[in-house]
């Protein structure tokens, strides 16, 4: 046996670590606002309000939010606020008020509407006693919320409550709440409230808007419901950028995102002498029940700590962990070396230079990858089965590189499903082969589900672009460079092949081209059809 030569594995993989190590410092490169989005020597004007933490939902009706956590929340957004709206008062929302008062908050007090009618007499006789009750606090009165948008109610009934609310209330400004488009199809509202309380969500739009365009989204939005509704004021009621979830379009939600997005239209609002409401204090976990991991992200506030996500004076980064996402990104990839050299001890001839390239690139890309699959996996699983579906995806993305090193260095070629569960002629290639063939399966399994769930329910589904590139791009290399064997085509995998092919072309379409998050993912799925296309199941000899 020839001497082992470690030179042109090490050159990789310093080539490897040195391509880590950029690509990190440039994602984490931080960005530095002319105005923080939350100073308190420039208090926000208001801000929404909803307490619910961790398990804590209104979508069960048992849940009653504790006074002492209320206070806690209030105390501290004084310091960065001089008002909160509210939404309901069930659930101990009615306690705000009071809590409000001995703090220094006012508030727009919420009237939660439904289809339910006996229920909305409960919340408006609440409301108006509050109100009554805490003159100089509750400001105003906010008789439903996108109760239209969400179809619950005519214009007509919630004209009527809101004359009937304005009657018990006396002179206190009474107004409705809704997304701007709603305001403008159902005109009569206007003559029953005393201000134009609007919703802006450029994210949300039917068109997105792209983060650096969301203020003068906002802006000219106002403009023309000046116009529209002349004579009254129009407050902006919700606006704002959720710091984490899916691409829509060109609207990307990420924290350097929402940090630009808040101050701009915080600085608009100074300048221009309007007033503006954002949507939210604190993340609320519970809506991404809803509306998936974009919806539980618009807060300003970290939902469990409590803390300001972006104290003034602090540079913003979307990965201020970086260093640490870094470093475990170049132990993957030092680790993927290490599998391939144990593997060439074991073996008596020297690998072809293609084959330490493609371990090269299969450890450069999932050392490049882990942080990001990481940090995905953190604020994407939501419940026991999003946790487990993530981690299971992302233990594939960390397993593939690993193996498939093995693999390349070994000349061995990518695995089947029937080596795995086929009959007993197809089995027998070995622990390593049948682990890599496992993890072959989870990652198609995943691979398949997401893609179906982006055809037929996209709206709230995050893109798994980083774990799935970090296990398929070792797939796709193992099979150009060690070719597969002669043998039949699986029924397997050209059903998956066929599935997955579909279902990309049909995302792309669906998605737009701006959409990155999307574009990534669906080559990664068209990468894993090209692969499983490609298998070749053949029976052991004998």
């Amino acid at each position: 046996m020839e001497p082992i030569s470690l030179r042109t594995p090490l050159a990789l993989l310093l080539i490897s670590l040195a391509v880590i190590a950029s690509v990190w410092w440039w994602l984490a490169t931080p960005i530095t606002l002319a105005r923080a989005p939350i100073d308190p020597a420039a208090k926000l004007q208001c801000v929404s309000y909803t307490p619910f933490r961790g398990a804590q939902t209104p979508l069960d009706p048992t849940t009653q939010i504790p006074v002492e956590q209320i206070e806690q929340d209030l105390a501290d957004l004084a310091k960065v606020t001089d008002c909160v709206r509210t939404y309901s008062i069930e659930n101990g929302l009615d306690q705000v008020p009071g809590v409000a008062a001995k703090v220094g908050l006012k508030v727009m007090q919420g009237i939660w509407l439904s289809s339910n009618r006996f229920k909305n007499l409960q919340q408006i006789a609440i409301a108006v006693r509050l109100a009554k009750e805490y003159p100089g606090v509750v400001t105003s009165l906010i008789v439903g919320n996108e109760v239209l948008l969400r179809g619950e109610m005519t214009a007509a009934d919630l004209a009527g409550n809101i004359r009937a609310v304005k009657a018990a209330a006396g002179n206190l400004p009474v107004t409705y709440a809704d997304v701007w488009e709603y305001w403008v199809k159902n005109r009569e509202i206007y003559d029953a409230v005393d201000f134009v309380t609007i919703h802006i969500l450029p994210y949300w739009e039917d068109i997105p808007v792209k983060a650096k365009y969301a203020a003068a989204h906002v802006d000219d939005i106002r403009k023309r419901m000046a116009v529209t509704f002349p004579g009254k004021e129009i407050l902006i009621g919700e606006t704002g950028w959720p710091s984490a979830g899916r691409m829509r379009e060109g609207a990307l939600p990420s924290r350097t995102n929402q940090a630009r997005v808040v101050s701009e239209i915080l600085d608009l609002a100074k300048r221009e002498g309007f007033r503006v409401n954002l949507i939210e204090a604190y993340d609320q976990p519970w809506k991404r029940k809803l509306e998936g991991t974009v919806g539980g992200n618009w807060g300003l506030f970290d939902a469990a700590r409590r803390q300001v996500k972006y104290p003034p004076g602090v540079a913003i980064s979307n990965y201020p962990d970086w260093k640490l996402q870094m470093a475990g990104g170049m132990a993957l990839s030092i680790a993927t070396f290490l599998a391939a050299w144990l593997t060439l001890r074991r073996r008596p001839w020297t690998p072809r230079p293609s084959a330490w390239i493609a371990v090269g690139i299969s450890a450069t890309t999932a050392g490049t990858l882990l942080g990001i699959a990481g940090d995905k996996m953190y604020y994407e699983s939501y419940g026991v089965g999003g946790w487990l579906h993530w981690g299971v995806l992302l233990a594939a993305a960390i397993a593939s590189p690993l193996l498939t090193a093995h693999a390349l260095i070994a000349g061995r070629s990518l695995p089947t499903f029937l080596e795995l569960v086929g009959p007993r002629d197809y089995r027998g290639k070995g622990a390593i082969g049948a682990l890599l063939a496992i993890v072959l399966v989870i990652t198609t399994v995943i691979a398949a589900e997401t893609a179906l769930g982006f055809a037929f329910d996209p709206r709230y589904r995050d893109f798994p672009y980083a774990s799935l590139t970090m296990a398929v791009v070792p797939f796709a290399l193992l099979t150009m460079f060690n070719r597969p064997k002669e043998g039949i085509r699986p029924l397997a995998e050209s059903v998956f092949a066929g599935l997955l092919a579909i279902a990309a072309l049909f995302t792309i379409y669906n998605e737009g081209t701006i959409n990155w998050q999307s574009d990534w993912t669906c080559v990664m799925y068209l990468l894993l059809a090209a692969t499983l296309w490609r298998a070749r199941a053949a029976q052991n000899p004998g």
